[in-house]
């Protein structure tokens, strides 16, 4: 393609003049001669280093400077800067690993589990796979050019047998959402299977009701014309998507489906694929990924042994339910909406041999609608436990995009005092743990919960318990 061409095809205004295209899609940190940059924004230092590097174009939504009118290098200008990311994903995909076989994961909860676990299946069977969810859970977005880059590098250094890629339900920048996100990166990316985990309240602001969820989730469904749809029985509103698309195969996983969990372990039909003391966790919402990628590992042809020992020899991604430590036992989990909440409570909650200690993170900057859903969930999770419930602003250790703000953290203690939970409110995220850490009894479990405030906390119990040892 040329400049021109591929400004035609993503509905760009072309700046200056177009040229040809030699080279990849990619970041501006990673651009090299030939390359076309995609970016939300650019300014003119930006537009310098793409020129001095002797980019094909830039692409962005938000132009922030005139210098394209004296530097030589084509600036494209798009209304939806996600449109250019799809042909990115789409033209990287076709250009470098066209005939890898493709599966889409989506859903609220779950996903960046399910694809790791999947394409740890496929890797320890001894078969080539890229996956945009790596082990720290980071470069896994589609709105930024950053997962085609790495795609590109990839099959530079193999033949991609595979590729599971992990879609954002729900995406936007700058408080717009980016409408029908889902299905635009799922028809980019064209697989032969869409597995979908749960519609679930999450991104608030970005949609408003679970409809709206739902409608976004349900669109990876019909992004393409064939194939096969691997969908959780045990969430109502993801079994509703069954006659999205009547030229999709449907294949459950959960109680209303063949690959079910029972108290023995994971089965397939009548078959016992793996027994419950071979799983690395069993923890709700751990059992649920794994029945969603047994279910993607088979569909794919893989074997039960292949299976067993892929999910056998997994180790989860950070803040997945990570045990930390024991005596006490540390939990950290990085359950950021309701369901997130429910689920890791009770995973937490089943097999307590002490007291349950809870230190939640405020979310940070996210507005008063999540964080009420999320204190709702965390009072009703607690309300028959015996519980020590310690509630963090994380001041000390986030940013300023993540500061919880003084009606967030109100909204969130009132819905706690209004169900009767009783609390702690500690500002800071290191004064919060070392209280906990210098209360609980070893036999005590310690539940870290939260999203960006809770991040750091792994590390700081490392060097308090390195300290203190």
């Amino acid at each position: 393609m040329d400049i021109e061409e591929i400004a035609g095809r993503i509905s760009g205004k072309l700046l200056g003049n177009g040229g040809e295209f030699r080279g990849k899609f990619t970041t501006l940190g990673a651009a090299e001669e030939g390359d076309i940059v995609i970016r939300h924004w650019i300014d003119d230092m930006g537009i310098q280093i793409a020129s001095e590097r002797g980019v094909a174009a830039i692409i962005t939504q938000d132009l922030r400077s005139d210098a394209s009118k004296v530097l030589d290098v084509p600036i494209i200008l798009v209304d939806r800067i996600e449109i250019a990311n799809a042909l990115a994903l789409s033209w990287t995909i076709n250009r470098f690993a066209s005939s890898s076989r493709r599966i889409a994961v989506t859903g609220t909860n779950g996903k960046s589990t399910t694809t790791h676990m999947i394409n740890h299946i496929i890797t320890t069977a001894g078969r080539s796979s890229y996956t945009n969810t790596d082990s720290r859970s980071e470069f896994n977005t589609l709105i930024d050019p950053v997962v085609a880059q790495h795609i590109a590098e990839a099959a530079s250094r193999e033949q991609l047998e595979f590729m599971v890629i992990e879609v954002s339900e729900v995406q936007g920048w700058l408080g717009r959402v980016m409408r029908d996100h889902a299905q635009l990166m799922t028809s980019a990316i064209q697989p032969e299977m869409v597995v979908i985990t749960n519609v679930a309240m999450d991104h608030i602001g970005l949609v408003e009701s679970v409809d709206d969820v739902f409608r976004e989730v349900s669109g990876a469904l019909r992004a393409i014309d064939s194939g096969v749809a691997v969908l959780n029985s045990d969430d109502e509103r993801v079994r509703a998507m069954a006659d999205i698309n009547p030229l999709l195969r449907t294949v459950f996983y959960g109680s209303h489906g063949p690959v079910r969990y029972t108290g023995n372990g994971i089965h397939c039909g009548d078959d016992l694929i793996i027994q419950t003391d071979e799983l690395p966790f069993t923890g709700e919402h751990f059992i649920q990924n794994t029945l969603a990628a047994i279910t993607a590992a088979l569909e794919l042809g893989f074997s039960y042994e292949d299976v067993r020992r892929g999910v056998e020899t997994y180790r989860p991604l950070k803040r997945r339910f990570t045990h930390l430590m024991d005596n006490p036992r540390v939990i950290d989990d990085f359950a950021h909406n309701p369901d997130g909440i429910r689920a890791t409570v009770r995973s937490a909650a089943c097999d307590l041999e002490g007291r349950l200690w809870v230190v939640n993170a405020i979310r940070g900057s996210r507005g008063e609608d999540i964080n009420i859903m999320n204190a709702e969930a965390l009072a009703e999770s607690l309300k028959d436990l015996d519980v020590e419930l310690i509630v963090t602003s994380s001041s000390d250790l986030v940013d300023e995009q993540n500061r919880v703000l003084e009606n967030e953290r109100r909204v969130f203690l009132h819905v706690l005092d209004e169900n009767g939970i009783g609390y702690t409110h500690i500002e800071n995220l290191r004064d919060a743990l070392r209280r906990v850490l210098e209360n609980a009894e070893p036999s005590d479990t310690v539940l870290l919960l939260g999203a960006q405030g809770m991040d750091p906390a792994a590390d700081f119990i490392g060097d308090l318990t390195r300290k203190s040892s």
